[in-house]
């Protein structure tokens, strides 16, 4: 982008010499400016700091006045050959049009002169800004926009926040990347380089946008970037020790962490359900949990897709939700009992109405998002249940494909699990669906995923050696689909 200032002083005659990249590089003890020779008009202006730049002065011939364009930093990419390029080409279009393209510039970098840091902020605001949604609740326009918000001011803020929006380029973008995967915000992470790149392209997708206009159109900096590193899928999956071990060690007393925190961990193994969309469970989405079709009907606000998920519960995942329920009231009336306040607590078998795994620290809220993960590594005061209970390093998601590979290996077909795990689609044992047949065929599937559930069920209680229940054959079942 070009600047222009203007001055009343009269023009008068400066000795030029003929301009090096050399000459352009060298340091000074102050402020120097050196007029080219070969380029009338073309100067290079060096600094203290080491920074030379490249103007073109010239008259107004309405005005008499002389005026100076901007016309770039030096660099190994602007030399002094292109600045005199440049400056030829602008001697060429003649004065008048010289003064009206400026003219037209300035107004272009007034609009696009804003700084990362100032749309990084807009774009923050623009995406937690409420909007109704199709379920008809009023929610962010991106409702991921907390994880885009916390990759923007950690990772792109510090470095470029104070740059010209517009000014940065391709190159930026890829020495932030080399930074991130040398560690230099951290940890060194495929990962966060990977989310840093889809943040910031999102981020000039939307400046370029008519409504905002904050970046010219062209202005693309994460367009045609080198590769990152692979990253490898993680592929931790307990084995039947391991699951023995964990699931009883989760039910000692002596343990640490809170027993609903404990108990949530072994219904998301037994459920195959995300951490997210169990965590705020809520006795108001379950039904029927002592007939013979219990399920949990899941709200789309909480589900990956946006959709609303109808997970059919087996025995085992019952049971455990009743017995968190049961110790919400032995909690509630323990903290009824210490604040000595004299309440009805209700009949013992009364199923309270809240949430399923209540905060221990919060009464009548839902956990915490983090608390599996928090209680399976630990904190800086204790130590986590995997270490505790003398097992490997272990995510919450990584009980979720444990139950999807013991659903494998009890036979169950790739589609009963993939609908289980409320995966997309494709194929239905081997046959491929149309993506307008899925888009019309809204059936859950019920049966296929609840003889799923329950097969995960029985190979669970066999494991931990606890009696089972007759469950559907996966053969049949697949006969039946």
């Amino acid at each position: 982008m070009t600047d222009i200032t203007t001055t009343t002083k009269p023009a008068r005659v400066r000795k030029s010499v003929i301009l090096t990249d050399r000459m352009c590089e060298r340091r000074v003890e102050e402020r120097v400016k050196v007029y080219d020779a070969k380029a009338r008009g073309l100067f290079a202006s060096l600094t203290v700091a080491g920074i030379t730049t490249f103007s073109f002065k010239f008259t107004d011939p309405a005005t008499g006045k002389q005026r100076t364009a901007w016309l770039g930093v030096h660099s190994p990419e602007f030399r002094v050959e292109d600045a005199r390029a440049k400056a030829y080409a602008l001697k060429a279009m003649g004065r008048a049009a010289l003064v009206e393209e400026l003219r037209q510039n300035k107004a272009v970098k007034g609009r696009h002169g804003r700084t990362v840091a100032e749309i990084i902020a807009l774009r923050i605001a623009w995406m937690s800004g409420l909007e109704l949604k199709k379920d008809g609740e009023m929610r962010p326009r991106v409702e991921s926009w907390r994880g885009v918000a916390s990759h923007l001011n950690r990772l792109v803020l510090p470095r470029l926040g104070k740059m010209i929006a517009a000014d940065v380029t391709r190159r930026d973008i890829a020495e932030l990347s080399s930074a991130i995967l040398a560690g230099q915000y951290g940890k060194a992470s495929t990962s966060n380089a990977r989310h840093m790149r889809r943040a910031v392209s999102g981020l000039y997708s939307w400046a370029a946008e008519p409504a905002q206009d904050y970046v010219p159109e062209t202005c693309r900096p994460t367009y045609n970037l080198g590769k990152l590193p692979r990253e490898h899928a993680r592929e931790r999956v307990l084995s039947e020790d391991e699951i023995r071990i964990f699931w009883h060690g989760l039910s000692r007393n002596d343990l640490p962490w809170d027993r609903r925190t404990r108990l949530a961990l072994k219904f998301q193994l037994a459920t195959m359900l995300r951490g997210g969309e169990l965590i705020a469970a809520h006795t108001s989405e379950l039904f029927d949990l002592d007939g013979d079709a219990p399920c949990f009907r899941i709200p789309a606000r909480r589900v990956k897709k946006r959709r609303i998920v109808e997970q059919p519960l087996s025995d085992l995942a019952v049971e455990i939700i009743k017995e968190a329920l049961a110790t919400n009231v032995a909690a509630g009336q323990k903290k009824t009992n210490e604040n000595n306040i004299q309440k009805s607590a209700g009949p013992a078998n009364a199923a309270p109405h809240g949430f399923v795994f209540e905060s221990p620290m919060y009464p009548g809220q839902p956990l915490h998002r983090s608390a599996l993960a928090t209680a399976l590594r630990g904190d800086r005061k204790t130590k986590g249940l995997c270490e505790l209970l003398g097992l490997q390093p272990l995510r919450p998601h990584d009980l979720r494909r444990t139950s999807a590979t013991l659903a494998g290996e009890l036979g169950y077909s790739e589609s009963a699990i993939a609908k289980t795990l409320d995966h997309a689609i494709t194929k239905d044992d081997g046959e491929k669906i149309n993506r307008v047949t899925g888009i019309y065929n809204q059936s859950r599937r019920a049966k296929q995923k609840r003889a799923v559930l329950d097969g995960i069920a029985a190979e669970l209680r066999r494991i931990i050696g606890e009696p089972t229940v007759t469950v559907a054959d996966p053969d049949e079942l697949r006969l039946a689909a």
